[in-house]
């Protein structure tokens, strides 16, 4: 047994250096794809920055040209009126020289408005001072700072992993409350993106045949919770990343948080015939499935393999000791999965149509003709539509009326150290009924029902209202002993 045990551990840490080996692995890879894309990321952003700094250059250079051009075109329309001016000023300069040549006072008399042609000469009116500037220091520009800018560019900071505060986290109602903290602070953090998935290993998560990480992006506090949880697994890892407007950092070490709870399915191959089960749904069947049986019954006639799901629930009928499925006016199925210990809870929903229905508990292997309620191995409370509506408590064929309103949705919550079955009012988790009691056996749950359907729900824990109500309950709740004799 010694030498057993180290075998088994030696293949224990084996399986872990091996799966260890392919998380390094797998690591490796990772790095050197990712490295490839931050130097694609990279290349675009320079890429970026140089079209960015060519449309600049573009813009900036065609505003020097339109200066250019203002400039010289408000030149050339003073050098245009400049040599208009000269050549008027020529002209007269011509006149007046011509008029110093005159002897005859009669022709002088007839020049002698000559002195008025200067004054009205346009030479005379010009602005010798050019109208605009030769300098284009105004269009200088100055990138020192820039520069300095661009040389100071580094990596972004990739923001520090998240550290998860463990005692803070909470697991209750179907829901997980996840709280983190930073190592430092960070005011450049946006937000957080949280990773969970359902696993049945404790610890650190395995690279193989694990199910895929859930996300849940844009977190902008430093907790949150995942509600309508179904618990069909003993844990559930949680890692957190932290993430700025550029960079995602490092995800956070991963927690693992118990989630089990107790998960069952319907065995349809313990049900009556007038019962249809389909896993966690059962209705009633009046044609009492004659016509599945016919096809059954051939294919099996031309089949000598018998199918994985067949195969499974012969399996389950011999961890019973093979009893036959249920008969008479026992409309009852059993779930596939027995209570032995701890506290558990599911959920029954009815339909509206439903005649008559019981929810209860029973040992293993009860008759085929036996109905919950009426032997003392089942207890169950007990739901009767039909002409006006009862609502009772049932053990060892005894009942006791319960005088309240009938809840759409009841809850089972049974303590099997304790010795306890507790039906709640699933909705406002208000106490129906409870039976008090030893148990000796495992316990399956079980289910009749006339006319309609039901529905189980389970996978979930015990509400947190039912674990408080269970602390302060102090005869509320029957016993056994106070059932009458059913009539």
């Amino acid at each position: 047994e010694t030498l057993q045990r180290i075998v088994s551990t030696l293949v224990n840490k084996n399986d872990e250096i091996h799966n260890f080996i392919d998380v390094l692995n797998h690591t490796i890879s990772n790095i050197q794809v990712n490295s490839s894309n931050a130097i694609s990321e990279l290349d675009e952003e320079f890429d970026g920055l140089y079209s960015v700094l060519h449309e600049m250059k573009g813009s900036m250079a065609n505003t020097i040209q339109q200066e250019e051009a203002r400039k010289i075109q408000a030149l050339q329309a003073q050098l245009s009126q400049c040599s208009r001016a000269l050549e008027s000023s020529e002209e007269l300069l011509e006149l007046a020289v011509q008029s110093l040549d005159i002897k005859n006072p009669v022709e002088l008399l007839e020049v002698e408005n000559i002195d008025w042609l200067v004054t009205v000469a346009s030479a005379f009116r010009l602005s010798m001072k050019p109208k605009v500037s030769d300098s284009m220091t105004h269009m200088t520009v100055d990138f020192a700072l820039e520069k300095r800018m661009l040389q100071a560019v580094k990596f972004l900071p990739v923001p520090k992993a998240p550290q998860i505060d463990v005692a803070a986290c909470l697991v209750a109602d179907n829901c997980i409350t996840i709280s983190w903290r930073m190592p430092e602070e960070d005011s450049r953090i946006d937000h957080f993106v949280l990773e969970y998935r359902k696993t049945n290993f404790d610890g650190l998560p395995r690279l193989k045949g694990e199910q895929r990480w859930e996300l849940v992006d844009y977190i902008k506090a430093t907790q949150y919770t995942l509600s309508g949880l179904k618990f069909d697994t003993k844990y559930m890892n949680l890692r957190v990343q932290a993430c700025n407007k550029a960079a995602a950092g490092e995800y956070s070490d991963p927690v693992t948080l118990e989630t089990k709870a107790f998960v069952f399915s319907l065995d349809s191959t313990s049900s009556h015939l007038n019962l249809k089960v389909e896993d966690t749904y059962v209705e009633w069947d009046p044609t009492g499935g004659k016509g599945q049986e016919k096809i059954k019954g051939k294919e099996n006639k031309n089949s000598n393999t018998a199918s994985p799901k067949r195969s499974t629930n012969s399996l389950r009928a011999l961890a019973r000791g093979s009893r036959d499925r249920f008969a008479g006016e026992s409309y009852t199925v059993l779930g596939d999965t027995a209570v032995e210990s701890g506290q558990q809870y599911w959920e029954v929903r009815a339909q509206k149509d439903c005649k008559s229905y019981s929810v209860g508990v029973t040992y293993r292997n009860p008759g085929k003709f036996d109905q919950l309620g009426r032997t003392n191995s089942s207890w169950c409370i007990h739901i009767n539509n039909w002409l006006q509506t009862t609502f009772s408590a049932k053990h060892n064929n005894k009942a006791k009326t319960l005088d309240i309103p009938v809840p759409d949705r009841i809850g089972v919550y049974c303590d099997f150290d304790k010795g306890q079955l507790s039906f709640y009012n699933a909705n406002s988790k208000t106490l129906l009924y409870t039976f008090r009691t030893k148990f000796t056996q495992p316990l399956l749950p079980g289910f009749m029902i006339w006319c309609g359907g039901l529905t189980v729900s389970t996978g979930l824990q015990v509400p947190s209202a039912v674990k408080t109500l269970q602390k302060s309950e102090n005869g509320l709740g029957g016993s056994t002993s106070s059932l009458n004799n059913v009539a």
